[in-house]
């Protein structure tokens, strides 16, 4: 299948704006089909949100943000800053623009719309990072637990299972009561009375292997550079990417920038709003460092085991979504907001010693939907509005786009992820 809107004529060059996960893996995949490859990212490799993110590579819990669960919370629950879901009393037409938009989302019908793809991106996201051949490896999540404090928290969890059954994805789980879930991971404190082990997921230490996924676009001869594009735009056979000092030329470009996404990508087409939806962590040195990842939905806390063993391993803890400007501070009422969540379903635990505060800006579109393909210029592709998956979706983008972008080849996620819908 092609797509007319493909880059037609032979691709040597490719310029790629954005040195994250998603825009490394698209680099690598596009190495693969003989192409050149230069990455300019405003400030290296990583430096975004793929730096301190979970690293879950769970396709049991790669959904779409928008949930009627979320509306059912209430909309006053949202404007609290201690709540998992947070947006700040605000006056920017842009960014109500994107809540109405995502509220009209957040209804049972879109929900199953938008998850029937994601059943076919998670089919294919993990044989995608299976393709990857650099030297940090993906690792097999055994245990990954969701723990829960009461049966209704966990029968939310199983509902949401049920309706992606339906669709034709299928989730492999254990229920686990009291006794199970405390005899599996130790390190859970007393307020957890039930929980969910699922099985086949992965995770990775994100910083680490997006870092590795840099060494290997350079490897096989792409490079890497620090530099801040402020314009792409066709001129005559080429695609130019403006950055502050100089000018880069190619066949094409690719943009991958993350929450900066809109500033590159709406000239040529893009108008779908991609927001940034900032998510906090930092890390803990449990007393008996958790076997694998632990997930806790009911207040959306992500955690994960960074080390294999030794004094020195760490537990990164994640959560919260705010809508807020990418470039705004760190604000340490939301990581106290995780630690008095997560206080209570963690034992031995020194909080006051975490290591690591972050936060980083996730992009966000209001149907939960990615952004990726050709745009209205020729030569000009986009990838991003990933939202929380940016991740976990990466090297299946960069597969696809690649396959577009040097072979005309458009795969039917291709058409959900239009960037012009």
């Amino acid at each position: 299948m092609t797509d007319s809107r493909s880059q037609h004529e032979p691709v040597r060059e490719v310029i790629v704006v954005g040195a994250g996960m998603v825009g490394l893996t698209t680099a690598w995949f596009l190495q693969r089909e003989g192409v050149h490859v230069t990455v300019v990212d405003r400030e290296g490799v990583a430096a975004g949100s793929s730096w301190g993110n979970a690293g879950w590579l769970a396709p049991a819990l790669t959904l779409p943000l928008p949930d009627p669960a979320i509306l059912g919370t209430g909309v006053l629950a949202a404007l609290r800053p201690s709540s998992p879901v947070y947006v700040p009393p605000t006056a920017s037409p842009r960014l109500l623009r994107w809540l109405a938009a995502f509220t009209r989302h957040c209804t049972p019908g879109r929900w199953r719309e938008a998850t029937a793809v994601f059943v076919e991106a998670n089919r294919r996201a993990l044989p995608a990072f299976d393709e990857l051949r650099i030297d940090e490896p993906t690792k097999r999540a055994d245990p990954f637990i969701a723990a829960f404090v009461d049966d209704a928290d966990r029968d939310v969890l199983l509902h949401e299972f049920e309706n992606v059954a339906a669709l034709g994805g299928l989730t492999d789980y254990d229920l686990l009561d009291t006794a199970a879930v405390h005899d599996l991971e130790p390190g859970l404190g007393d307020a957890v009375t039930s929980g969910l082990r699922l099985h086949g997921q992965r995770f990775i230490d994100p910083g680490r292997f997006v870092h590795s996924l840099g060494a290997a676009v350079e490897a096989r001869g792409g490079s890497v550079r620090i530099g801040r594009a402020t314009e792409v735009a066709r001129v005559g056979s080429e695609v130019q990417v403006q950055l502050e000092h100089e000018t880069l030329t190619a066949d094409a470009v690719v943009i991958a920038t993350g929450a900066w996404f809109d500033h590159l990508a709406r000239p040529h087409g893009v108008r779908r709003i991609v927001q940034a939806g900032r998510g906090y962590s930092f890390s803990v040195l449990p007393k008996q460092q958790p076997r694998g990842p632990v997930y806790f939905p009911a207040q959306r806390v992500a955690c994960t085991p960074l080390g294999a063993s030794g004094a020195e391993d760490r537990f990164r803890v994640a959560g919260m979504m705010e809508f807020r400007k990418p470039e705004d501070r760190l604000d340490p009422r939301r990581v106290r907001a995780i630690v008095d969540a997560t206080k209570p379903l963690l034992r031995d635990v020194d909080w006051d010693a975490r290591q690591g505060e972050w936060v980083g800006s996730r992009p966000c579109t209001a149907d939960g939907l990615p952004l990726v393909g050709a745009t209205k210029t020729p030569g000009v592709h986009v990838a991003g509005g990933h939202g929380m998956w940016g991740v976990a979706l990466g090297p299946l983008t960069g597969q696809l786009l690649a396959a577009q972008i040097v072979r005309g080849q458009s795969d039917p996620l291709l058409k959900a992820f239009d960037p012009l819908r």
